[in-house]
């Protein structure tokens, strides 16, 4: 009765989509008021609805209910009860349902809290984004119903697939969706205003938020991500240039050019036809990424599904949004004239440059995603572009970006000279000149990739902290506090950019490695470790078998950590997975992974030691953190007052 229940409301979500999607578009048009204000309750109406099916979906998943074909595929009694939960968004429909719950929570938060929007303007941009909840509803309905019944229940189930089951990939996808999802307000807002023919300062204003907080999401989501293949896939990479990985990628660096694009907006009303396309395309890559992970057509170890059919559904919807929105730019691009003009160095000039960097960056990255799908559809031939073509071709204009950036950030408006920007980082060049020297005196005989980052990294984070202190006018610590959040925010932002820098840089040049077969009691050195495979030994979990290592790591003869490194195998799918046992540090990790007994009756062992490794987290959260903080800005908060008092001008006395 409950998954009947949620395949109901989500049969009504799918018919209040639709209304959302023609009435209140219509009403604004002919100016029909009731019909613009219908725009609010559909959208909180279609977020109930969703809410309920997802809820029956959960109910299933925690109960166990095995008449459920997609509990039945995907859970197991004895799984533990997180991974119960999160097993309704480990698989294509359950996640796709979350996908469509997410859509709707925008929405209705857009209908919530945008009470500054003007009646047409909201009744707009709700529905565009109803129209995007009706098209995945009917996705999920015609092709990836969650709420199919067995014939026959099977007395247990087929358990969730062994990678998912990690807290890391628990929360990983929720907040992968919510930065996805959040792109379509973005994309909203554009389509909206394209309509209306009108983008200016307060449009920006009101977009900000939206994609602010989306690029926060995707920025944690990636994080995890990158986290969970670190600890967990036993190789001890943070990042492999997988398709699915590069499809969360591309919106993140999209929409990380829209942020900075819109500021030129909402500053100098300037650059407003290229921000409206950079929130179609941000939208259009995360739609991109939904066709890699659903349609089969690019292998990945990601992949939700592999039916051609669904991926076409997906196809046709890109399509359909991306096509048409395009379609209607090219009809109004003419009506977003730039209101002022500015010189090539200025701040407008600088964030112009950031964003064609960011732009370029991205077609790379696609442009190798898809290759190798290209040269087998034209060539018939197969193809892999791996991490050296991602590294060569995309580093370089990541190197440019970090020089430009804390310029930039110091540039004034309109016009400027580079020479009295450059003055006050002077002190930055030469921090970042001592820790280059610093690195290449520690790294001789290594890769002068680590010289490169940690000095540029060094030059983002100190030019981070120079932009703070001239923006108080010299004026010291009182008016530092007295700052608006929000260039706190881009501050801390920028600085997180760098210590990411700094440790993928120091990791990729200075990491160690070492791949043997070792008996118990065997010791051997990697780095100026000792490490003693001390014993191994085998333990039951709740629902795997579990191998055990200890393993001593000493340095200078003193103990500095004892290490379980531990291979899992899920009885119920036959498969193996790896935990790595890490000893993180603020400096260094220490990396020790069991794999499988030899013949001669020792084991492989894998040991690395990883310098700076936890630096390309922390500068992650640091990014995150620093867009939290400027979303925390009261100006935010406040956002279109302008608009409503230019277009409802008091009469004169």
């Amino acid at each position: 009765m409950i998954a009947e229940l949620g395949h109901f409301a989500l049969i009504l979500a799918f018919a209040v989509a639709i209304f959302q999607m023609f009435v209140p578009m219509i009403g604004a048009a002919k100016g029909w008021s009731g019909w613009i204000d219908s725009a609010r309750p559909a959208a909180l109406a279609q977020f109930g609805l969703v809410g309920i099916s997802f809820a029956a979906l959960t109910i299933a998943f925690v109960t166990s209910d095995f008449s459920v074909a997609l509990v039945y595929q995907n859970s197991h009694t004895a799984k533990p009860m997180l991974y119960k939960i999160s097993g309704v968004w480990g698989n294509h429909e359950g996640s796709m349902l979350l996908w469509v719950l997410i859509v709707a929570l925008f929405g209705a938060m857009a209908a919530t809290f945008d009470a500054n929007l003007p009646p047409k303007l909201r009744a707009r941009v709700l529905s565009v984004q109803g129209s995007i909840g009706a098209a995945f509803l009917a996705f999920i309905l015609f092709t990836s119903n969650p709420f199919l019944r067995m014939d026959s229940p099977p007395f247990d189930g087929r358990d969730l697939n062994p990678l998912l089951q990690d807290p890391g990939l628990a929360f990983h996808p929720p907040f992968l969706y919510l930065g996805y999802v959040g792109l379509s307000m973005a994309f909203s807002f554009a389509v909206a205003a394209l309509i209306e023919g009108r983008v200016d300062a307060a449009w920006a204003r009101w977009v900000r938020p939206w994609t602010l907080a989306a690029w926060v999401f995707l920025t944690i989501g990636i994080a995890l991500g990158s986290w969970w293949a670190y600890y967990e896939l036993g190789w001890g990479g943070f990042w492999f240039w997988d398709p699915v990985e590069n499809a969360s990628f591309m919106p993140w660096l999209i929409a990380a050019a829209l942020l900075h694009s819109s500021i030129v907006v909402e500053k100098r009303e300037v650059l407003k036809s290229w921000t409206i396309l950079l929130a179609i395309m941000a939208f259009g890559f995360s739609l991109i990424g939904t066709f890699i992970v659903r349609s089969g057509v690019i292998t990945s170890v990601h992949s939700f599904a592999s039916d051609p059919k669904r991926g076409v559904f997906i196809l046709a919807i890109l399509a359909f949004f991306v096509g048409g929105a395009l379609l209607l730019y090219t009809f109004r691009a003419t009506s977003m004239q730039a209101r002022g003009a500015f010189a090539p160095v200025s701040r407008e000039g600088a964030l112009v440059l950031n964003n064609i960097l960011l732009a370029v960056s991205t077609f790379v990255v696609f442009i190798g995603t898809v290759w190798p799908l290209v040269a087998e559809m034209l060539w018939d031939r197969r193809l892999s572009v791996g991490a050296p073509f991602f590294e060569q071709a995309f580093t370089p204009f990541m190197v440019a970006l970090a020089i430009v950036l804390p310029v930039g950030a110091i540039l004034p408006w309109k016009r400027g000279k580079l020479k009295r920007a450059l003055y006050p980082l002077r002190g930055a060049l030469v921090f970042a000149l001592a820790v280059m020297a610093l690195v290449f005196a520690i790294s001789t005989g290594h890769s002068a990739l680590a010289v490169i980052g940690a000095g540029l990294g060094a030059w983002l984070v100190a030019g981070a902290a120079v932009d703070l202190w001239l923006r108080t006018g010299n004026s010291g610590l009182s008016r530092l506090r007295r700052l608006p959040r929000a260039d706190w925010g881009k501050a801390v932002a920028h600085a997180g950019l760098g210590v990411t820098f700094i440790g993928i840089s120091l990791l990729m040049a200075w990491q160690a490695e070492d791949i043997r077969v070792a008996r118990i009691g065997e010791t051997f050195s990697v780095a100026g470790y000792d490490i003693t495979l001390q014993s191994v030994e085998e333990r039951p979990g709740p629902n795997y078998n579990s191998i055990i290592a200890a393993m001593t790591v000493s340095r200078d003869g003193r103990q500095v950590a004892l290490l379980h490194p531990e291979k899992r195998v899920y009885p119920v799918q036959a498969m193996p997975t790896t935990e790595a046992a890490i000893q993180s540090g603020l400096f260094r990790d220490l990396y020790l992974v069991i794999g499988d007994e030899q013949q001669d009756g020792g084991w492989a062992v894998r040991s690395y030691i990883k310098p700076f490794a936890l630096w390309i987290w922390l500068g992650c959260g640091l990014m995150a953190l620093g867009g939290c903080i400027s979303l925390s800005d009261r100006r935010y908060r406040v956002a279109a007052g302008a608009r409503q008092a230019r277009v409802a001008p008091q009469p004169a006395e």
